[in-house]
């Protein structure tokens, strides 16, 4: 029997940069009883919080503590003190200032060489290039835009994946990883999902077997595609809807 059940977010447990359903929040809820839930993003912490914590219908602080959020592809890791009542941070792999202003240098010049640098698209305060500390993410048209727009914006992943091959021409001492709907994570070689997915092993005591991983972007050249490579049992999935009916099936058989 599994151990841990590890998630991608975006289109894995919710539509993307929106909160869980009511839906996944209950099956999430009752997964925490049986299992460790590992969610695992190239998004913020606060991210995190919003989409998914804030969503769970009144977990106990020993419920939480079975909840572990492997931020940044898992380059940061939180998880829940019963004692403090609070989230701490285990773990932090911060890219340096030099690092930063270099992708987002590349990143600039590359959307902007191919054409999709669609600065006058963007919603009052919002940015195209985030830095996450441990990655800069570029976001084609900034986190506020909204869904239907993002969905629409690059469906097959065409346009991304010519301006991560041209970053990957620019600066090739860095990674540069297709995600979500609209964007791209930059990272230093090894600090993808990889990263963290072996953090995850090293922190929860556990094996490659025990896990069961859920994600939309398997394929190669997808941010999901590394856990595939390690060999992790993987589950691909379409929506979060997806989701749900094998999270029914798994919690059916218990």
């Amino acid at each position: 029997m599994k151990k841990v059940l590890a998630f991608d977010i975006d289109q894995t447990l919710n539509v993307a940069k929106t909160p869980i359903t009511d839906e996944i929040a209950d099956l999430l809820t009752k997964c925490l009883e049986h299992f460790e839930i590992c969610p695992i993003s190239g998004q913020k912490f606060d991210q995190f919080l919003i989409q998914i914590v804030n969503r769970l219908p009144n977990p106990s602080p020993e419920l939480l503590s079975h909840l572990h959020l492997f931020v940044a592809q898992g380059t940061q890791y939180y998880r829940f003190d019963p004692a403090k009542k609070d989230w701490v941070q285990v773990y932090n792999y911060p890219l340096t200032d030099e690092q930063v202003a270099k992708i987002t240098k590349t990143i600039e010049t590359a959307a902007k060489e191919l054409g999709y640098w669609e600065e006058d698209k963007l919603q009052p305060g919002d940015e195209i290039i985030e830095n996450r500390l441990s990655q800069v993410t570029f976001s084609a048209l900034g986190q506020k835009a909204g869904t239907e727009e993002k969905y629409a914006w690059d469906p097959d992943h065409k346009k991304r994946d010519q301006i991560a091959a041209r970053c990957q021409e620019l600066t090739p001492e860095f990674e540069y990883e297709v995600a979500g709907t609209t964007s791209i994570n930059a990272i230093t070689p090894g600090m993808n999902k990889v990263f963290g997915m072996t953090h995850l092993l090293e922190e929860l005591n556990v094996k490659k077997e025990d896990i069961l991983y859920f994600g939309d972007m398997t394929q190669p050249g997808g941010n999901d595609y590394p856990v595939v490579q390690m060999g992790i049992d993987t589950i691909t999935v379409r929506s979060h809807e997806d989701t749900a009916y094998a999270l029914r099936g798994i919690l059916g058989i218990l």
